[in-house]
Parts: structure tokens; C-alpha cells; sequence
């Protein structure tokens, strides 16, 4: 596999990994980019745009420099920074109570949920009594009024478990109330377009051909026969039982959307469906903590702090494994490891990774067009983390 792009003295070894990745790990079409200190030291891309085409193949489109994908769940990280630039603002209490903005919210014993509680995955309604369909989902009117009436799993604030679908009304209503703006919006003119971050939630027919398929892949079998790695029994189970918070967080859509249809990537949904470049995702952290090649930052020292400022720790009741959160970012942890304790960031399910580091200057973006079965750890993305880890070292 040919692997395209540049990287600075020093972090060959991450173009190392990245190609390995294609040759060892079944990766199709992929990207990476890193900026240290606001600058870019790795661009590198290959493979495919579409998932289902083989590299060689005729009519099989190469990936290119612009090139982006759905990012799935990498998408809260963007989201939960709208919400901090809010505060910083001085537009959002965080220890206010939801309801404040979002009056409708006060139902079904949820009046003394606290925004800063919704943001750290406490609020208690990773489920719906009745899931959404695709198009449903998409409308961000039935989305909150879903939410909304929802009675919590557990009290809010209590303890702390993944919203995987709810969050993207829960915090994409809450801009809108704040704002008067649609949350991709908002996103597009506050943090996309300053940044010049090549991100979209809701994506504009105008980019729709820079957008490749993407699809599930397996991993490749292991040398000598041996057995591919198998989940937690206690995870498993929780995956295989219809009624556990496990499975019914993630079917709070039903049926599961087709990722690769324009109208669900034209919708706006926070937790699941923005669409990046590995540069746009890179350049986007590391305009958290610090400027990026001289110009903007969007964060404060201040809420850089908050940012990666531990809110929840421990077994989470959706995940079941231990899960660390911040202010809407994931935090470095067992379950999904990034560059050192001090990072933030957000992985998308099977695949994408996006985070930043404040103490090394690193900020970190990694898309690809096939998805793993893995839900915060994916193999190939932890391969290119090693590799900036042994970059630094």
C-alpha cells in the first residue's frame, strides 16, 4: 500500500504504523494528522475512499488530501466544546439546572438535573422507552421533545453511564435554546469556520463528493491461527441481552441508520454522525490548547481546565467496563487510552479517534472508511498513538 502525505523529522514512526495498519490490520482507506504546538507534523493518507473498493481495482477512487468520513461518536468532543465555549462566553451556567434553558426538560423527575451533569454522561437517559427511526432522529423537534419527556434510568447525578444516541438531543437542543442557532449551525460559523477545520455536522450537499463510503470490516485473521481477542463475559452479555441499558442506549435509534445515505448525513446529530477530516479533526484539538500556526485558539487556560477535569470515573453502567469523563470529552483510561492521563478527546465507535495533549502540545485526528467492532479501543487508531508516544519519547 502506498502511503501518501508528509511527516516531520521525527515522527516516522507514526508513518510506520499508518502502514502498517494496511498491511497487518485490514485497514481500507484511512487518514491521520497530528499538529504539535499548533503546528502540522503529520498528513498522511491511503487506501480507498469507499470501503467497498479494493486499491488497484479500476474505478476505484483513491483516498485524496480532502477526503472525509463519517466520524460516528468522535462527534461528542466537538459538541461538548460548543457548550464549553458557552461558558466561556458567559452564555451557559454549568451548575445550572437543564430546565433553565430548556423548560420542557424539568418532566418526569429530571427538574434538578444540572447541565454540567448532562455533559459528564449523568443525567440518567441513555434510553428510550420508545427508539426513533432514522427519520425521527434526524428531527431535532421529536429528538428533544423525546428526551425530554423521558424518565431517567437511574436519579440523575447519581451515577454516570454513556448516552450513545441521547446525547446528541440532549446537547444539540441545549445550543439551540442557548443560541436561537441549529447545533450544526453554530458549529459551522463558531468553531469550524474560525478554525478552518475541515468538520461538519450536517453536511452540506456542496462536500457531499469528498465523502466516501463507509462499511464494517472484519480483522484480519491472526498469524498462526490463533484466536481474535474476545470482549468480557459481563460485556458480552450486556451486548446480547435486548433489555439491558447496553443494548437499548444504542438502539435509541431503530433500525440502525444507513451511515452512507445523504439525507442522514445531512441531518444534525451530535453524538453520531459529524463528518471530518483527519486534519480537520487534528487541527480542530489543537485549537483547544493553544493556536494553531500563529492564529486561533478557541479555549481559555481556564476552560482547557475544565475541559479535561474529571467528572465521572468507574464502571459505567451502559459501557459495563470503567469509563472516565470530563465536560462531554473521554478522558485517558484503560477503556480508551490516549496520549498520557492529561488528554481529552473522543473516539468514534470502530474507528475514528480525535484528542488533545495539552502537556506534549500534541493534537491528535485519526478517520477511516472501516468500522471494527470495537467501541473505544479500535487496534489500528491505538497503533498510531503508540507510535506519536514513541515519537516523543
Amino acid at each position: 500500500m502506498d502511503v501518501n502525505g508528509t511527516v516531520a523529522e521525527g515522527f516516522e514512526p507514526v508513518e510506520q504504523a499508518f502502514a502498517a495498519n494496511f498491511a497487518l490490520l485490514g485497514e481500507r482507506g484511512a487518514a491521520v494528522a497530528v499538529y504539535r504546538d499548533g503546528h502540522k507534523v503529520v498528513d498522511l493518507w491511503a487506501g480507498t475512499k469507499d470501503v467497498d473498493a479494493m486499491a488497484g481495482t479500476p474505478g476505484a477512487d483513491p483516498w485524496e488530501p480532502g477526503t472525509a468520513q463519517i466520524v460516528r461518536s468522535a462527534t461528542k468532543g466537538v459538541v461538548a466544546a460548543a457548550l464549553l465555549l458557552l461558558h466561556q462566553r458567559g452564555e451557559l451556567d454549568l451548575d445550572a439546572p437543564v430546565g433553565a434553558y430548556w423548560p420542557e426538560y424539568k418532566a418526569a423527575g429530571k427538574e434538578h438535573t444540572l447541565v454540567r451533569q448532562l455533559l459528564a454522561h449523568r443525567a440518567g437517559v441513555p434510553v428510550l422507552d420508545r427508539p426513533l427511526t432514522p427519520a425521527e432522529a434526524a428531527d431535532p423537534d421529536l429528538g428533544a421533545a423525546a428526551v425530554a419527556a423521558q424518565a431517567p434510568a437511574w436519579e440523575p447525578g447519581t451515577d454516570h453511564g454513556y448516552h450513545a444516541q441521547t446525547f446528541s438531543w440532549l446537547t444539540g437542543e441545549l445550543i439551540r435554546r442557548i443560541t436561537s442557532r441549529p447545533v450544526g449551525a453554530w458549529i459551522a460559523q463558531e468553531i469550524a469556520g474560525p478554525v478552518g477545520a475541515d468538520l461538519w455536522l450536517g453536511l452540506p450537499e456542496s462536500e457531499h463528493a469528498r465523502v466516501g463510503r463507509v462499511g464494517p470490516v472484519e480483522p484480519p485473521e491472526t498469524p498462526g491461527g490463533g484466536l481474535k481477542a474476545r470482549p468480557k463475559r459481563a460485556v458480552a452479555e450486556a451486548y446480547a441481552d435486548p433489555d439491558s441499558l447496553t443494548r437499548r442506549a444504542f438502539a435509541a435509534i431503530t433500525p440502525l441508520p444507513d451511515e452512507n445515505d445523504p439525507a442522514y448525513r445531512a441531518a444534525a446529530l451530535p453524538a453520531s454522525n459529524g463528518i471530518a477530516t483527519a486534519d480537520g479533526l487534528a487541527r480542530f484539538y489543537a485549537s483547544l490548547i493553544g493556536e494553531v500556526d500563529g492564529g486561533t485558539r478557541l479555549f481559555t487556560p481556564q476552560t482547557m481546565e475544565l475541559a479535561r477535569g474529571e467528572q465521572s470515573a468507574g464502571p459505567d453502567r451502559v459501557l459495563v467496563v470503567g469509563t472516565r469523563f470530563g465536560l462531554g470529552h473521554m478522558l485517558h483510561g484503560a477503556a480508551s487510552p490516549l496520549l498520557s492521563p492529561g488528554s481529552f478527546g473522543h473516539p468514534g465507535r470502530g474507528g475514528a479517534l480525535a484528542f488533545a495533549d495539552p502537556e506534549t502540545g500534541i493534537a491528535f485526528g485519526y478517520v477511516t472508511n472501516g468500522f471494527r467492532k470495537s467501541v473505544t479501543a479500535d487496534p489500528r487508531a491505538q497503533a498510531l498513538v503508540r507510535a506519536v508516544r514513541t515519537a516523543l519519547a
